[in-house]
């Protein structure tokens, strides 16, 4: 999978990633553990529709999924979006 190295990382598609309520949502759910596998996200949509979330996130480089033996583990990205804006996630999460 593709992840945009720390200064590929733009602020245009971050606040875009950002812009959707389903995407926040995820964002904030993996904020409150130390990653996720895909599958296990809280949302009342079908699994094509988070999917599509979860690729959003990782192109803009708010996520970073690694394979963990047959799991797909969805972390944030925190220290590079600190690295790129400072305070930006800081700011996000405390609005939600």
């Amino acid at each position: 999978m593709a992840h945009p190295a720390t200064a590929d990382i733009s602020l245009a598609a971050v606040m875009h990633a950002l812009s959707d309520p389903a995407r926040l949502a995820i964002v904030g759910q993996l904020a409150a553990i130390d990653g996720e596998p895909c599958g296990d996200v809280d949302l009342d949509l079908h699994k094509s529709t988070i999917s599509h979330h979860y690729r959003v996130l990782r192109e803009a480089g708010l996520t970073l999924t690694t394979v963990e033996g047959r799991t797909r583990v969805v972390r944030l990205r925190r220290d590079d979006l600190e690295t790129r804006f400072p305070g930006l996630l800081t700011a996000v999460l405390n609005a939600l």
